[in-house]
């Protein structure tokens, strides 16, 4: 060929790669998804770890009943983060998905749907709209999350809602039961009057909330020398202060602390029984002046004094109890058990009766329990309504002493977003001293590893200090209470074999079947009542707490007929469920097989807008999940997801995701530099073994080899962000910063087949093969389309993580302690990239390799630097490089132009451009390529 007819261009190895630089993840990924699925590649995944050591991660149900938000598209990606980084380092790690499908919101939502038509239809038929609305909502967040690219049992999840759920949930009730946990009681719970019925305390959330307080006085009717002997013959009051006047009609006692300093203070011929550590502000809100302490004693002085109601024919009785604190107040705690837990505790040990005179709809009534009438003002308005007319009418009693408004923190339904009030109703409780249940929850929550550590004290708070658990619900939507009453006596028919044949109907029917047959046709002929003999019966009407649906999760799913075992290894969730599903599965498991379903618990944060305000649409700052799928992929949620410590609160925004698209970019682009520069090689013929891997690829390997035993460490830590961040980093620095500029020239002007190309070749291929590994976990779409360009088969998702040897296999020893040789040339490398930097700047030079870099270094580093000086310009990507010894600085750097002549094929300025009279444009290296071509 006459050399004058040859393009150099061509000549070049540039790279050549399909895959794409630009991903078009909203189109790319719902055919992946496709494809995953008409394979079955969850199937696979399963099959390739049979017999590997199981790692389990037990779905937390979500509620199904609407779209899923941001907060549960993170909580479900994070999952797979761990679900897909235990499979790779080799677990066998099935992830079985829940959906939590009882409970008032689907109820409410199929009332409102129903409309009138609801009242003609059987109580069967409302579950069946109840169930066909959940399932709507299962298929419709199934596909929302698969979308996700999040991998598990999606064909076969669990449902609380199914024919063998509701039979575990019943058949644990029975359990509890039979174990003598169990109580049927009149106490007060949280109720919410808007939705008439009872709340567990995972079901309250505290919100802000403006009360009446008022201080109001009790007459003293007994003798008040027997408190103190400076008290005869006076007019003595006890003065308690509360924030719901609406309880005052249920007032029975006062409580005063047994140890705490009390004043008798006389003011204007009265005398008032308040703490002495509250008493002045006590007379700043009374409004009292010139007021005189008369006596000074202790509250167990005022046990079993009696006052006077301030409007009812009703005793208030002086008793003690160490709830009383002095916090704010008057030391002196108005007392009503009916609407109260401390109330009812300390009532109970006085004997005083549980009274209630609010109605399911928060409204007065008539009730039996208590002496007095209370006045027909009050009778059928709700409570919020009496406020005002309770205080109007302890000011005409002249019993209201001070009133003021106080805007604090109080309990609401996390349904309704209503204020709830305390209420004593018959329910059916779980008894926490029942066979020690709180104490043994407290010891096996020591076992738990709890991610963050904090998790363990707030847990432990909350079981130490919670009151027994509620476990009764007035709904229908849900797992009916499986207890039967005589129709004659009321005496609860309990026997074990009797539920337990309900239970096994369940498993074949539904619980539905609890509300289809008579209570003949589920007990056995000839059962009779033990108690009175009679043979009727009726079938309690409460459905079980939703929480005691979903803690029972781990019973009904982690069993060996569904190829699971008990306990899971992890559970994790948002932050509130250290008061819903951590506590109530926590309580379950103890009760039920003594000890708790997880080793561990982790907690993700909540998901915030940009100013750190939560994700609202009344805010107007909502951002759903589909929103960036269709504008960026799934595969930048779920890099955001890893960006994220996620045990905080994690932040989303315009601005946060254009610089995620940015990273995103920059690591799809490094995967294209691989490829592109693997177009023409073959890791199985053309690998160069690691001993004769040139040395500066033996470097990047050694740093790659750290960066996957690191990684591997987070991924156990699950500290996503952490390899995310280390990712990103080499490949923005170690890759692209040094290695693959400092890779340009041999790659592109190499002959093909020599030696340092397919050394160069070798380590991006290591490289490739091992990052696209370590990144399925979280580039789930990314790391699946890259994996054939590798020339390999399958899926990356059947694959292992890398080993960090593998990095550097066949590399001896002794060129690991070359190494740090490497990084102290890169820290020369940064000088001499700052000193190029200003002549390009002020336009001495165009491009590098019109640069002479001239380096004057102190003894020590010039020997290290002659060691290398052939490789200095290719490092340096200047043309030449001269050394100089000498001087007290470390190092000094000068640039010069290039001497010699620019080669047209490398650009190159050598001394021997035109030695080749066949090619006498291009240098004598590139001249010898073009000679090996066979031009």
């Amino acid at each position: 060929m006459n050399p004058a007819q040859v393009d150099l261009k061509q000549t070049v190895n540039l790279p050549r790669t399909d895959f794409s630089m630009k991903a078009n993840l909203p189109q790319s990924e719902p055919k992946t998804l496709a494809r995953w699925e008409a394979e079955d590649l969850y199937g696979g995944i399963r099959a390739s770890r049979q017999g590997r050591p199981v790692y389990l991660l037990h779905d937390g149900p979500p509620y199904a009943n609407g779209k899923i938000h941001l907060g549960t598209a993170f909580n479900k990606i994070l999952k797979d983060f761990i679900v897909k980084s235990k499979t790779m380092a080799g677990f066998d790690s099935p992830y079985v998905p829940g959906w939590d499908c009882h409970g008032l919101p689907i109820e409410f939502k199929v009332d409102q749907e129903l409309g009138s038509k609801k009242a003609k239809m059987t109580t069967s038929q409302i579950r069946g709209e109840c169930r066909k609305y959940a399932q709507k909502w299962v298929n419709a967040q199934r596909e929302d999350f698969k979308r996700l690219g999040v991998f598990g049992r999606w064909n076969d999840p669990y449902l609380t809602m199914t024919a063998g759920y509701q039979a575990t949930i019943a058949g644990a009730f029975v359990d509890f039961l039979d174990k003598g946990y169990v109580y049927k009681g009149l106490k007060p719970v949280h109720w919410c009057t808007y939705d008439r019925t009872a709340l567990a305390e995972a079901e309250v959330e505290h919100e802000p909330h403006s009360s009446p307080s008022i201080w109001v006085r009790f007459a003293l009717a007994t003798d008040p020398a027997h408190i103190d002997p400076a008290l005869a013959g006076k007019r003595v009051y006890g003065l308690i202060w509360t924030t719901t006047p609406w309880t005052i009609p249920a007032n029975m006692a006062i409580c005063y602390h047994p140890t705490f300093e009390y004043s008798a203070v006389e003011v204007g011929g009265d005398v008032y029984i308040v703490a002495s550590d509250l008493l002045r502000v006590t007379a700043e809100k009374c409004g009292w002046t010139g007021e005189t302490v008369l006596a000074r004693f202790a509250g167990e002085k005022v046990e079993h004094a009696v006052f006077r109601h301030p409007f009812l024919d009703r005793d208030s009785l002086g008793i003690l109890g160490d709830h009383v604190t002095l916090e704010q107040g008057t030391g002196a705690v108005h007392t009503a058990p009916g609407h109260g837990n401390e109330d009812y505790v300390v009532g109970q040990r006085y004997k005083i009766a549980t009274y209630c005179p609010v109605d399911a709809a928060g409204r007065y009534f008539h009730a039996e329990g208590a002496s007095g009438v209370l006045p027909e003002e009050l009778i059928g308005k709700n409570v919020w309504e009496a406020n005002p007319m309770v205080i109007e009418i302890l000011r005409k009693h002249s019993a209201l002493l001070g009133q003021e408004k106080v805007d604090h923190s109080y309990p609401h339904c996390w349904r309704c977003h209503r204020p709830t009030i305390f209420r004593a109703t018959e329910q059916w409780f779980i008894g926490m001293e029942n066979n020690d249940l709180r104490q043994r929850a407290l010891a096996a929550i020591k076992k738990i590893k709890w991610m963050p550590t904090w998790g363990e004290e707030r847990i432990s708070n909350m079981i130490a200090g919670r009151p027994d658990w509620c476990i009764s619900r007035q709904r229908v939507w849900g797992v009916p209470i499986v207890v039967f009453y005589c129709d004659k006596c009321r005496e609860p028919l309990t026997d074990r074999h009797i539920l337990d044949g309900v239970v096994k109907l369940f498993a074949e029917h539904t619980a539905d079947i609890w509300y289809d047959r008579t209570p003949a046709e589920l007990i056995p002929a000839g059962t009779a009542c033990h108690k009175c003999g009679s043979t009727e019966f009726t079938k309690e009407k409460d459905i079980l707490d939703v929480w005691f649906d979903s803690g029972s999760s781990h019973l009904a799913v982690l069993r060996e007929d569904n190829g699971l075992r008990w306990p899971a290894d992890l559970y994790i969730e948002g932050g509130d469920q250290y008061r819903g599903w951590f506590h109530s599965s926590l309580l379950v498991g103890v009760g039920l097989k003594g000890d708790a379903p997880y080793r561990e618990c982790a907690t993700n944060g909540w998901a915030l807008d940009g100013d750190g305000r939560p994700l609202s649409k009344s805010l107007g700052n909502g951002v759903a999940p589909e929103e960036i799928i269709k504008q960026y992929g799934a595969e930048l949620l779920r890099l955001w997801s890893a960006s994220v410590e996620f045990n905080e609160d994690v932040r989303i925004s315009p601005v946060i995701l254009t610089r995620l698209t940015e990273a995103y970019r920059k690591l799809r682009n490094t995967f294209r530099y691989i490829l592109g520069n693997l177009c023409d090689f073959s890791h199985e013929t053309d690998a160069v073994s690691g001993d004769e891997l040139l040395e500066i690829d033996q470097w990047i390997l050694f740093r790659a080899e750290d960066l996957v035993r690191k990684c591997r460490a987070y991924y156990d830590d699950f500290q996503f962000h952490k390899v995310y961040r280390a990712v990103y980093d080499f490949a923005a620095v170690d890759l692209s910063n040094v290695y693959f500029d400092i890779l340009k020239d041999r790659l592109y002007t190499s002959a093909p087949k020599s030696q340092a190309r397919r050394s160069a070749q070798t380590a991006l291929y290591r490289l490739g093969y091992s990052l696209v590994r370590l990144m399925a976990p979280i580039l789930t779409f990314t790391s699946e389309e890259v994996w054939p360009f590798l020339g390999e088969k399958g899926s990356v998702h059947t694959a292992y993580f890398p080993a960090p040897e593998e990095l550097t296999r066949e590399i001896p020893a002794a060129q690991r302690d070359r190494a740090p040789a490497w990084d102290q040339l890169m820290t020369v490398r940064d000088e001499v990239l700052k000193a190029l930097e200003i002549a390009r700047r002020d336009k001495f030079i165009g491009a590098p390799l019109e640069a002479r870099v001239v380096i004057s270094a102190a003894p020590g580093l010039y020997g290290l630097l002659r060691d290398y000086e052939q490789e200095l310009p290719g490092l340096f990507i200047v043309s030449q490089v001269e050394l100089q010894e000498g001087g007290t600085e470390t190092i000094g750097v000068e640039v010069a132009r290039a001497s010699g002549t620019k080669c047209e094929r490398c650009w190159k300025f050598t001394e021997d451009v035109g030695q080749s009279a066949q090619f006498p444009t291009v240098c004598a290296s590139c001249a010898s390529v073009l000679g090996e071509l066979g031009l």
